[in-house]
């Protein structure tokens, strides 16, 4: 048996993928990225992006950057427990605490560390994980690479999370949920969350990287969506969404963020978080607190789209946020749906077994702030188009 057989056969799917025109991963964009952007020579309207407010590509963001090159170079040559960690660094973390109102923040070099990292050094032996069957797959890996027991409940399903708290009475429980759900765009229900981690001793974190920007009055998520900051324990997020760069944070009391940054792995093994990174998601705050008319676009364009599917007889799930997932429940029309959208002047995700359950395929589409009246018209004629030549309307 030879370790490289299955990479034989991978190679041989994708192939097959290519050959037909349904091959939709590592496509090549020519543009920045913005609610239109160029792929293999071709302009197209985004709508797979989660760029949700604009910003990745804002002049103050941009020049932010540069400055921050300027200033402290490209890199920092190693982990910020060692020779990294810049003045910089330490303010955005001030920066963080003081918007998401918790005593202090730890910033990583991504999102997918933030919660391995945050997670695997929080949840030990004798603790135990209560997680969203649909959480997001960073969570899942953070889980897996603790030494505690990991607990899974049907997707916001609170009869199911009672279950799993009853379960593991007795031990440490932290629920760890996504505060919108990356594919299907819905909220989990923090209300009830918060009521039950209180009635069996539980904390709570947050991750809340598609919410960050989008929900709460200030744009700081779901616990302000719902009003319960002070009783969320923990909010991660990352840089990758609405704060237009790389990287990702963990905000919450001064006690667990020091714990942190001195165990997580994740953050003591790996490269610090590059300066223009950093300057750029200190202004990305800075735009959010000052333009909350960008948010109002935002959600004007949202109602917008979910209503126009809805009218197009699209199935758009429980989504009721930027993140629109159209249900197609076939992978081969997916993929058709996809390749046809592309030829109409239409950039958008599909999404298959195993990043959805079987049966459950969809096309995640996403909106931007910056996205104009014309261009989303231009969206659904070109699914009303396609939809009614593959017989999914």
């Amino acid at each position: 048996m030879d370790i490289f057989e299955k990479c034989v056969r991978a190679i041989e799917y994708e192939s097959g993928l290519r050959e037909s025109g349904h091959y939709f991963f590592f496509r090549k964009l020519e543009s920045p990225q913005d609610s239109e952007v160029v792929v293999n020579g071709k302009r197209v309207i985004m709508i797979g992006s989660n760029n949700y407010l604009g910003l990745a590509n804002h002049p103050r963001v941009k020049e932010a950057a540069i400055h921050a090159i300027e200033k402290y170079g490209s890199g920092l040559a190693g982990s910020r427990f060692l020779n990294g960690n810049l003045e910089i660094h330490e303010e955005l973390e001030e920066k963080l605490a003081r918007f998401f109102r918790k005593e202090a923040a730890l910033v990583f070099a991504t999102g997918y560390q933030t919660n391995v990292g945050t997670i695997s050094a929080l949840v030990d032996r004798n603790d135990v994980a209560i997680i969203d069957r649909y959480d997001h797959a960073s969570i899942i890996d953070g889980c897996r690479l603790s030494f505690g027991k990991v607990q899974k409940f049907h997707h916001n399903d609170m009869g199911d999370l009672e279950r799993a708290l009853d379960g593991t009475r007795g031990k440490a429980q932290l629920i760890i949920v996504d505060g919108v759900f990356s594919m299907e765009g819905d909220i989990t229900d923090l209300p009830a969350i918060v009521r039950l981690a209180k009635a069996y001793g539980a904390r709570i974190m947050v991750d809340d990287a598609h919410a960050i920007g989008v929900l709460g009055n200030g744009g700081r998520g779901t616990p302000e969506h719902f009003g319960l900051e002070n009783e969320v324990d923990l909010i991660m997020g990352t840089y990758s969404k609405s704060l237009a760069a790389v990287g990702g944070f963990i905000a919450g009391s001064s006690e667990v963020i020091s714990w942190v940054k001195h165990v997580a792995r994740s953050l003591m093994f790996s490269a610090s978080l590059p300066p223009p990174q950093v300057a750029a998601v200190s202004t990305a705050l800075d735009i959010i607190e000052e333009q909350p008319e960008l948010r109002t676009r935002l959600w004007k364009n949202t109602h917008k789209m979910l209503k126009g599917f809805k009218s197009l007889g699209y199935d758009t799930g429980t989504s009721e946020t930027p993140i629109i997932p159209i249900i197609i429940r076939d992978t081969p029309k997916t993929y058709q749906m996809c390749k046809l959208l592309f030829e109409n002047g239409v950039f958008v995700n599909p999404v298959a077994s195993p990043g959805v359950p079987p049966g459950r395929e969809l096309l995640r589409t996403s909106y931007m702030a910056t996205h104009t009246e014309d261009q989303l018209d231009k969206v659904l004629v070109a699914f009303e188009k396609v939809g009614r030549e593959l017989g999914v309307i």
